[in-house]
């Protein structure tokens, strides 16, 4: 049994991860513990809260207790509004405290574009557009050149965590570029998990979404690689596990 475990800020769209968990082969388990998310709000001073050591010390028990084998923090702008160095350091920080293999979502999005071999993306972001531009810079930091831009302007994770299929597809869409060679979703409070497939077929090129690539984040942590074509072009990627 390969356990991962996950903090996730708040109660938006944790429900992506047993629906994960399912797609994936019954050697793994994914553990979720919830973070205090605070305000919620896509500001920066906010959003830097919720990505304190502190906050996210307090869930580490839960997931050693669990016996998990790694620890992803689950929150992509809870990350990348430190900067590169800056979410480094969040890691480096968090790795320590757990005493395992850790990582974050925002570094999931860099190495998983890796994975599926794209340099060029387009970025459907939820979040205002000063939030959207601090991710976009720390996907060029991380060696990803963004193409295409588009910021719903969404005020908070609760305002994402009502949206719809149609809603993340109308995103993607708006975002896609024909330079791209990928769409990336960057939103943990964006159900995503169910839309894959759809996403992929619409736009007719892979689809990185937030939760989707911190499972693999985990997973990659792990050295594991598993074969669940549901889950998009990222788990179809070589060496497989079958399903």
């Amino acid at each position: 049994m390969t356990a991962l475990g996950f903090l996730y800020p708040g109660s938006f769209a944790e429900d992506d991860y047993p629906r994960i968990e399912q797609l994936l082969s019954g050697g793994i388990r994914v553990d979720v513990v919830r973070t205090d998310v605070g305000e919620g709000a896509y500001r920066v001073d906010a959003l830097r809260r919720t990505g304190e050591p502190e906050r996210l010390a307090a869930g580490v028990e839960e997931l050693r207790l669990a016996g998990t084998e790694t620890v992803v923090w689950a929150s992509t702008a809870g990350g990348f509004v430190y900067g590169w160095e800056g979410a480094r350091d969040q890691v480096r920080t968090l790795a320590r405290t757990a005493g395992m293999p850790a990582s974050s979502t925002s570094f999931a999005f860099v190495h998983a574009a890796r994975e599926i071999g794209v340099r060029r993306v387009a970025v459907g972001a939820t979040y205002p557009a000063d939030l959207t531009s601090l991710f976009t810079d720390f996907l060029r930091a991380g060696g990803v050149e963004v193409t295409g831009v588009r910021a719903a302007g969404a005020a908070s994770a609760t305002e994402v965590g009502t949206w719809r299929e149609e809603d993340v597809l109308t995103l993607a869409r708006a975002a896609d570029d024909p330079e791209a060679e990928a769409i990336l979703l960057p939103d943990t409070a964006l159900r995503t998990a169910a839309h894959i497939p759809l996403l992929e077929k619409s736009l007719s090129k892979p689809v990185l979404t937030a939760n989707q690539v911190t499972v693999w984040e985990a997973l990659r942590l792990t050295d594991r690689r598993v074969n669940a074509p549901e889950l998009g072009t990222l788990f179809t990627r070589e060496p497989l596990v079958q399903v």
